[in-house]
């Protein structure tokens, strides 16, 4: 009898049962049912991010007055560099974009921190002693209506985003999941990231850990948007992705996607 009953709830059939069980009876089945908690008391961090080499990753976005796109740009492009490619900082830049589609007049900035918490601080610090930064940051202050920031950490089953050569174009999928769901989205796509690979279109993956909480930013690279769209579609081949997507789409508050440009000083091109 339970397994009949388990089966029937598995097939959408609970409506139709209930009517027929006693009130307490449907109480009780419904009891059997409920979602246990994990008994591990431990981070959502410390089960779904590398714990290898404690990389935190900031991403930027800044929303740029629309006459000042040109000059922002120009700006990032000369001073940027030389905070990335001096040693006694130890950050990088992972790539820097405008977007081309989706909010306009928009750059976008992730920047890889190795070290952990720590190492931002470090930059954070030396960077209020760097006269060419502040003149920099007080010049880029008079061309943004906004900026916002989050701190992120990457996922396990990620690779690592690492320079790429062009020309491509990037995705920018942000997802703002229901709160206490992360970890079911880990471990959905430490599944499904097995069928976009194909074209080697993953460049990272990441959640927030300051900033928008419960946000999940995937990062894809693509030749143009007709390879985007032919990418995308073959992942519908694969046995799975199916069930995947049906799975991970109520978990999901809003979502967002960016298609963006890389500056000439990105490293992913």
């Amino acid at each position: 009898m339970a397994a009949r009953v388990l089966h029937a709830l598995g097939s959408g059939l609970r409506p139709a049962l209930e009517p027929r069980l006693g009130v307490r009876s449907a109480s009780s089945i419904k009891s059997l049912f409920v979602r246990k908690v994990d008994p591990r008391k431990d981070a959502h961090s410390h089960l779904l991010a590398k714990k290898e080499d404690h990389n935190l990753y900031k991403i930027q976005f800044h929303n740029v007055k629309p006459e000042c796109l040109d000059d922002y740009n120009k700006l990032c492009e000369e001073v940027l560099p030389s905070i990335y490619n001096d040693p006694n900082y130890p950050c990088e830049l992972v790539g820097t974009w405008n977007t081309w589609y989706g909010e306009q007049d928009q750059a976008v900035h992730l920047w890889r921190y190795r070290g952990g918490y720590p190492a931002l601080t470090d930059v954070m610090n030396k960077l209020k002693k760097n006269k060419e930064f502040l003149e920099y940051r007080e010049k880029r202050g008079k061309m943004l209506l906004s900026r916002k920031n989050q701190l992120l950490l990457e996922f396990s089953f990620w690779n690592e985003p690492v320079p790429r050569e062009g020309p491509n174009i990037y995705e920018l999928r942000s997802y703002q999941l229901r709160p206490g769901t992360m970890i079911e989205w880990g471990n959905y796509w430490a599944r499904a990231i097995e069928f976009r690979q194909e074209n080697q279109e993953a460049v990272g993956g990441f959640f927030s850990q300051i900033g928008d909480l419960y946000m999940v930013h995937h990062l894809w690279a693509y030749k143009d948007l007709q390879s985007r769209e032919e990418t995308r579609n073959a992942a519908w081949k694969h046995e799975g992705w199916d069930e995947i997507v049906y799975y991970t789409v109520p978990l999901i508050q809003h979502m967002e996607s960016r298609i963006m440009i890389p500056l000439k000083t990105s490293p992913l091109k």
